[in-house]
């Protein structure tokens, strides 16, 4: 049995031998796009590992388990006490020496990952900077345990993915040493637009930005066009740098802390890049990205998973519906800060205007504020006070008599009404009074 295949015999279509990560980045090879030199262990390497070993059982029984973090160490376990059939190991070798001299990156390549339904980023294992045989052999192996992270087995079982069918892959390449790397998404993760491309840029290796550990700039791009809609630099204090043995982190040199990892030219260049590649897979696609000497190269994509419908655009025409009344947002901007659905819209227009019609009555016994002199309609989905001048001028002249009476110690003052909405025994039975009609009121028809 053949346990290696070379990227470019790989494909979209060989997910159950390749892994996601694997067939994408066969499919990309394939289709010319810039990726590093490499191979994928297949899925039979690992089922022929695992028979092997006869750990098969016991790590679907483990794996059934509640203790998913138990699970996962015991399961970690089994697969580094296991010998690697030597068969396996030699083919293993082989492969890897036609890639030439150099350090190696060895990723996890899920069957259930890089999928439209379920990414697993970051789920499984990856490892930089691997030389020599004893290292890729116990790289391999960290990937093929890592299928069974307490992360990855919390993940599946909230999907749903029954763990008797999952298997894992391991994609080998030559590894890029970057001066910069990053993510792209080709669609605006935040705002849904299809019509944005984030990217994230950091110096140094580019794992460290999947996982959150250090800072980026970050940069949206308008497609097709390639302008920059908006860019944040960040204050990059350390980068991920290869050792020799592994990688570490190290600080930024002063004078590169706050400077653009990415020019706008590059940026234009990576989003043109990524639109390509969406072009190519149909989708979306969240791709991480490498660049060495001026040149790009795609290390991984993936279809973005649970993208929000697309924002509008903010609108831009303000006008009111009617150019002869006033419009305020006052406290408005307290209560209801952001726009209102249509429903309740259309029911809070009138029950502002009748409320406020009712309350300027009784204070001041006269109707002062009458029928369409007040209404809460919306401006692009925000609500707005709506008087009439000719209320507005009513409502000035009398506001001096409205100040007396509520500054008075009658029953229409201001600390009165205020003591008796305070009071259960006349605010309660009043408000439980209302609620008792109200399922006896006539329908609008």
């Amino acid at each position: 049995m053949t346990f290696v295949r070379a990227l470019p015999t790989l494909g979209r279509g060989d997910v159950g031998l390749a892994g996601g990560k694997g067939a994408n980045l066969g499919e990309l090879v394939r289709a010319g796009f810039p990726v590093p030199d490499g191979l994928v262990l297949t899925t039979d390497a690992y089922r022929a590992f695992v028979d092997g070993a006869g750990i098969g059982p016991r790590i679907l029984e483990l794996a059934a388990g509640t203790d998913v973090d138990g699970a996962a160490a015991r399961i970690r376990d089994l697969f580094r006490a296991a010998p690697v059939p030597a068969a396996l190991s030699a083919e293993l070798h082989d492969a890897v020496a036609l890639l030439g001299e150099g350090p190696l990156a060895v990723r996890s390549s899920a069957t259930a990952e890089d999928l439209e339904g379920a990414s697993f980023a970051g789920q499984q294992e990856t490892t930089l900077d691997v030389r020599g045989p004893d290292a890729m052999l116990a790289a391999v192996r960290d990937c093929w345990a890592s299928l069974w992270t307490a992360r990855a087995l919390d993940y599946r079982g909230r999907r749903g993915i029954d763990p008797a069918g999952v298997a894992l892959a391991v994609v080998v390449q030559r590894m890029v040493d970057p001066d910069a790397a990053g993510v792209m998404f080709t669609a605006n993760p935040a705002t849904g637009r299809r019509d944005e491309t984030v990217v994230s840029a950091a110096w140094g290796l580019g794992e460290s930005v999947v996982g959150g550990e250090v800072s980026t700039d970050d940069v949206v791009v308008s497609m097709p066009g390639g302008d920059i809609r908006s860019r944040a630099t960040a204050d990059k204090a350390v980068m991920t740098v290869p050792t020799g043995q592994g990688t570490t982190q190290r600080p930024v040199p002063g004078d590169r802390r706050t400077e653009p990892v990415l020019d706008d030219a590059a940026v234009g260049e990576l989003a043109g890049l990524g639109a390509r590649i969406a072009a190519h897979f149909g989708a979306p696609q969240d791709v991480e990205w490498v660049r060495s000497g001026g040149e790009f190269r795609i290390v991984q994509s993936r279809p973005v998973t649970a993208l929000p419908d697309p924002e509008p655009d903010p609108p831009s025409d303000w006008s009111v519906p009617d150019p002869r009344a006033l419009y305020v947002r006052a406290s408005i901007v307290e209560q209801l800060p952001d726009p209102l659905c249509t429903l309740f819209a259309d029911l809070v227009d009138g029950s502002v205007a009748r409320t406020l019609q009712a309350l300027v009555r009784e204070i001041l016994g006269r109707d002062v504020v009458r029928e369409g002199d007040v209404g809460l309609p919306t401006v692009n989905g925000y609500a707005y006070y709506r008087y009439s001048r000719a209320a507005m001028g009513r409502m000035l002249l009398l506001t001096p008599f409205a100040v007396r009476v509520l500054s008075s110690s009658g029953r229409h003052s201001g600390l009165v009404r205020w003591r008796n909405a305070r009071t259960p025994d006349t605010a309660v039975p009043s408000k439980r009074g209302r609620i008792g009609r109200f399922p006896r009121s006539p329908r609008p028809s």
